[in-house]
């Protein structure tokens, strides 16, 4: 199955039904997902990816609820037809093939969101090399970001690594710092510069001022990123600092985060083979 595809016959069943997606989102997270509210609901309203697994689990929460209530509405799809009948819970868009014109231009348009040229394939390379995306939390880069809020004086300092679709945070040290689509990360901007990125008020910064990770919670006000870069040099991911109060950042600062970048990157290059 088409992981957009997939993602089509999800949206529809959601929106046929006319599901909650609150209750969705509960029965996702009792059966066991993992994905946060905000990558949860970027991907039913289209406007995300989510690895195999994970759209699954979603196509099952919906399913269920669907069961539970008797809805004629067709089912959301699961990856495969052994995962469809392994979950008791058969969903028709599963054995079908792509037939509908419109609905292949749908599914052709959404893959476009997510271009994957070959410089982005050899970055997204080099982060699979480091063997960093999706790890568990551990103290040596936990020590870093403790280093770098104290240091700096700010709210929250974190170590994300970007992915195809997702910002991921390898280690966070204060309340500002989750994962989220890649589309609205701070540090997606960050492995785009070859110097530290510095946003001293996000509220009157053209790029960022709609961003809702500004407007809405965490109210992100301050930020100070540098790149970290995987095997073959390209840019994986950030050392940042993040504050909800505008702040200054003087050059002697953007050393002193460089030089914690330089901790962090030795870190990762531990992990490359």
């Amino acid at each position: 199955m088409d992981p957009y595809l997939q993602q089509w016959f999800t949206r529809l069943a959601v929106m046929t039904s006319g599901s909650d997606l609150n209750a969705v989102w509960t029965n996702y997270t009792e059966i066991g997902g993992t994905c946060d509210v905000v990558e949860f609901e970027g991907y039913v309203h289209g406007l995300m990816q989510l690895e195999q697994f994970q759209r699954d689990m979603v196509s099952h929460a919906i399913n269920e609820i669907l069961d539970d209530e008797d809805s004629p509405v067709r089912r959301a799809a699961y990856t495969t037809d052994d995962v469809s009948l392994a979950t008791g819970v058969p969903a028709e868009s599963s054995f079908e093939s792509l037939t509908d014109p419109a609905l292949r231009r749908l599914t052709t348009t959404a893959a476009a969101l997510f271009p994957v040229n070959q410089a982005e394939s050899l970055r997204l390379q080099s982060l699979h090399r480091t063997g960093l995306m999706g790890s568990a939390p551990e103290e040596r880069f936990d020590r870093i970001t403790r280093q770098a809020q104290q240091q700096f004086g700010v709210s929250s300092a974190s170590i994300a690594l970007i992915g195809q679709h997702r910002q991921f945070i390898k280690s966070v040290t204060g309340p500002i710092g989750e994962n989220v689509p890649r589309r609205i990360s701070f540090c997606d901007q960050t492995i785009r510069s070859e110097r530290v990125m510095v946003v001293r008020d996000a509220l009157v910064d053209s790029k960022f001022r709609n961003n809702p990770l500004v407007r809405l919670k965490p109210h992100i006000r301050f930020y100070a990123g540098y790149a970290l870069r995987g095997p073959g040099g390209w840019p994986v991911g950030t050392l940042c600092i993040i504050d909800d109060r505008t702040r200054d950042f003087s050059k002697a600062d953007e050393l002193a985060l460089k030089q914690l970048a330089a901790e962090a990157q030795n870190q990762m290059q531990m992990n490359r083979f």
